[in-house]
């Protein structure tokens, strides 16, 4: 997988493009999802060989991971918690260090083996607000005997938020989808083992390609020769609550991860968009290491990167629109009809 802060770490760790649209239910809460244990990654379906998935096809098994298994309410959750309890959580901060220490709780509490993977961030300016240099994390969750050098599947989140913003849509959305995810694929065969990470120090303290990101190209600097052959596609799920179609992006005018992506929207009877020359997310920072990788998001809305980024901005149906996309693409693959 990757080298982390130290071979202890390693060894726990082993293991803006279409209109707005208004529709949906603004967030209203919603109980907490149940949290079982994650199954161990061998009994994942390992078919999965490139971006877009090989052509074997197999029957369903009992105890797949399907679309339905999304709970909406876990996402509603996260979202309000992150946004609403804790609120702006710029990546250097305390409150950043606060929303870390819940997540990995909450991952734990599922039964993933989970890791910290601290990184330097230089001081700098993010959305016109003087940000200090500091240390962030990203928070890494891996299945119980998970082997990183091994074929398996990244999905990412970017937990911080520039420091006027809640956050809700940009990005406790993504994290939202990111926790459900995780709940809805704890015990259920996926066609990979699945790494989930919370990435920290997205946002920008900068104008240039090289002051966002920190987080995830930090991430993908740290994979070892075989952990990086072995990470098959990646997908980051950045501001996924808003809207009434899914967009999926590609850092170039396309690729195979987001072919696979719109082709699991479509199994799961999710409207979804393509965009191209995406390179606004942690996505990118894959990409830029020679990584396959695809971003889930991106509608535009009045609260970006803004006081009014709270709760009830998220649309709940939208954020289980994404995350049907997800657990599509996460599960084993089905035998075309006829």
């Amino acid at each position: 997988m990757h080298r982390l802060a130290s071979s202890v770490a390693l060894t726990a760790a082993l293991l803006l493009i279409s209109g707005c649209s208004t529709g949906g239910t603004p967030i209203d809460g919603g109980p907490a999802g149940s949290t079982p244990s994650p199954q161990s990654s061998a009994t994942a379906t390992p078919t999965e060989d490139t971006a877009e998935g090989t052509t074997e096809e197999r029957a369903p098994e009992q105890g797949m991971v399907t679309p339905a298994d999304f709970e909406r309410a876990t996402a509603v959750r996260v979202v309000r918690h992150l946004a609403g309890v804790i609120g702006p959580r710029e990546a250097t901060g305390r409150a950043y260090a606060r929303a870390a220490r819940w997540v990995q709780g909450e991952l734990e509490g599922m039964g993933y083996d989970v890791a910290r993977q601290r990184f330097d961030v230089p001081a700098g300016e993010s959305w016109g607000v003087p940000v200090p240099a500091g240390r962030s994390v990203n928070v890494v969750a891996t299945p119980v005997g998970f082997d990183p050098a091994r074929p398996h599947l990244v999905v990412g989140a970017h937990l911080d938020t520039v420091p006027q913003a809640p956050g809700a849509e940009d990005n406790a959305s993504g994290v939202g989808v990111l926790l459900a995810v995780a709940e809805a694929v704890a015990q259920r065969r996926t066609r990979l083992p699945v790494v989930l990470v919370a990435f920290g120090a997205e946002e920008p303290r900068g104008p240039g390609d090289d002051d966002h990101h920190y987080g995830s190209r930090h991430y993908a600097a740290e994979l070892g020769r075989r952990e990086r052959a072995a990470v098959r596609a990646m997908v980051s799920l950045d501001r996924v609550g808003v809207g009434a179609t899914v967009p999926v992006g590609s850092a170039t005018s396309s690729d195979p991860v987001q072919r696979s992506l719109l082709a699991a929207a479509r199994s799961a009877g999710v409207r979804a968009v393509a965009v191209a020359e995406q390179r606004s997310s942690d996505h990118w920072s894959f990409v830029r290491a020679g990584l396959p990788a695809a971003r889930l998001g991106s509608t535009s809305y009045a609260a970006y990167h803004s006081a009014a980024d709270v709760p009830a901005v998220v649309q709940p149906e939208q954020l289980a629109r994404a995350g049907r996309v997800v657990l599509a693409w996460l599960a084993p693959r089905q035998p075309s009809a006829g």
